[in-house]
């Protein structure tokens, strides 16, 4: 697929942001890694580039462009962001070719998942980018600014541990479908949540993002 094929089809989940000819390249590298690898290792179920764009990569793209709205993070000032089950690297690793000053770990229990998160970091020049090839459950004495989590499997047991990363005053990312707003909204009924965004294109899901007011929760 072209560079300017890739850019078309991003831009609506991107808003008033832009991506630049090197961050258009990042993705084509990516989507070609992503192809290649998903034939032997099933990593989406998802085979066409161009719906691989939409669903994964618009959608990670979606998300940070609500996260880090400014898009002007330094590396002095920029968060640290957690990806939990991470998979093939979203949304964590499109939301750190748009912000790339964030330092970013992705979380991921999987062994040959973890493997092509790593040759996509490395094929990619990735800096300050952390894989950890374990469960969240283990990191629980470790707290990030940010923490995401796209729809799984056993959502309503993986929340509260995602939750658990999160530092006071910081924000959990959720890519989610509607049917599992009133999940979150009841399982982590302290947290201040802010209004659903609907994902472009799609029918039922949603960007949900929520901040951790106490470190009692």
């Amino acid at each position: 697929m072209l560079p300017p094929d890739i850019a078309c089809i991003l831009q609506p989940f991107l808003g008033e942001t832009t991506l630049s000819r090197e961050q258009v390249a990042a993705v084509s590298a990516y989507l070609d890694l992503l192809l290649r690898w998903n034939a032997r290792i099933n990593l989406t179920a998802v085979r066409d580039p161009e719906q691989m764009l939409t669903r994964h990569f618009g959608e990670s793209f979606f998300a940070a462009c609500h996260l880090f709205p400014a898009g002007r993070e330094t590396a002095a000032d920029a968060p640290a962001l957690a990806d939990v089950g991470s998979g093939a690297g979203f949304p964590g690793l499109p939301i750190k070719i748009l912000c790339p000053a964030i330092s970013l770990t992705l979380i991921e229990s999987s062994h040959k998942k973890s493997t092509f998160l790593r040759e996509v970091v490395r094929a990619l020049s990735l800096d300050n980018v952390n894989v950890l090839n374990l469960r969240a459950e283990d990191l629980l004495s470790t707290t990030y600014n940010v923490v995401t989590l796209r729809a799984v499997e056993r959502f309503e047991a993986v929340l509260p541990t995602a939750a658990g990363l999160v530092a006071p005053g910081g924000r959990l990312g959720l890519l989610i479908g509607t049917s599992q707003i009133e999940v979150a909204r009841a399982i982590l009924a302290s947290w201040v949540w802010r209004k659903p965004v609907p994902i472009p294109f799609s029918e039922s899901r949603i960007l949900m993002i929520g901040e951790r007011t106490s470190a009692q929760e």
